[in-house]
């Protein structure tokens, strides 16, 4: 019988969601990086694959300590793929290294496998109750996202052009870092038609992300607002006290009524 890979313990749906999402992006930037770009995109395209590593390599760590037996989670359920997708190509050519990467496919089928496993209407019921939590992590891969995309797009236009200020991958990810925080210093900054169009891609998500970020910010010192349910649950507390008065304030005034007619009827005989 085949075997079937379990799906990674102890984490959230909206943990999962980002690591799938992370994956897919990862090997997307491994076939960018066989397509006949600059050296100095290349190095910046190798710089987000080793970040991505990093992120993988705690996953990794996080699913072997949650396992209940290590070596069933390493060997059978094939922990050891995720290990092998997730070491940096620190200093290695990536034509070798690249092939590591296939074996994150692992990694994106087990999510998908677990996800495959919850409801339509339970999913959305998740997100419902932790979506501070998906917000989190949506604002997270939105932003490594952009930078991903548009400092690689911004230093392979600018490159092209001899009177660039943009030379470098760190050029092109100190700029995409200062735009997307709308701070703009202004010692870096693209002259070419394609590096603006993607400079003010940078500016419109920059200001959405920034605005993602300070609603978490505030929903994390104030508070979440109370759901419906909540909202209700005092009024249902308080409603049995309310009856339990108005029953006291019934039987006064009838042990009232009562005393008063006991006095009539003494009243009429004397």
């Amino acid at each position: 019988m085949a075997h079937t890979t379990a799906p990674p313990r102890g984490h959230s749906n909206a943990y999962n969601i980002f690591i799938l999402v992370l994956t897919i992006l990862s090997l997307v930037i491994m076939v960018v990086m066989f397509l006949p770009l600059g050296d100095a995109t290349i190095g910046l395209l190798q710089f987000y694959d080793n970040l991505i590593c990093v992120i993988f390599l705690i996953d990794f760590f996080l699913n072997l300590r949650a396992a209940p037996k290590k070596s069933d989670y390493f060997i059978k359920e094939r922990g050891w793929l995720d290990l092998i997708g997730s070491i940096p190509s620190l200093g290695v050519t990536f034509k070798y290294s690249g092939l590591f990467r296939l074996a994150r496919l692992s990694r994106l089928v087990h999510i998908m496998r677990q996800l495959g496993r919850e409801k339509r209407g339970d999913l959305i019921r998740d997100v419902i109750q932790n979506r501070g939590q998906y917000t989190a992590f949506v604002t997270i891969l939105l932003t490594l996202i952009v930078l991903t995309s548009a400092s690689v797009l911004v230093l392979q236009y600018e490159s092209q052009s001899p009177d660039a200020n943009i030379k470098t991958g760190w050029d092109a990810f100190w700029y995409s870092v200062v735009t997307i925080t709308t701070v703009g210093y202004g010692d870096r900054f693209p002259i070419t038609v394609g590096g603006r169009i993607t400079a003010m891609f940078i500016m419109f998500m920059g200001v959405g992300i920034i605005g993602a970020l300070a609603s978490i910010l505030s929903s994390v010192l104030v508070g979440s607002p109370s759901t419906p349910a909540e909202e209700e649950a005092p009024a249902t507390a308080t409603a049995p006290s309310v009856e339990q008065e108005l029953a006291a304030i019934k039987a006064e005034l009838a042990a009232i009524h009562q005393l008063l007619e006991n006095k009539s009827i003494a009243g009429d005989n004397n």
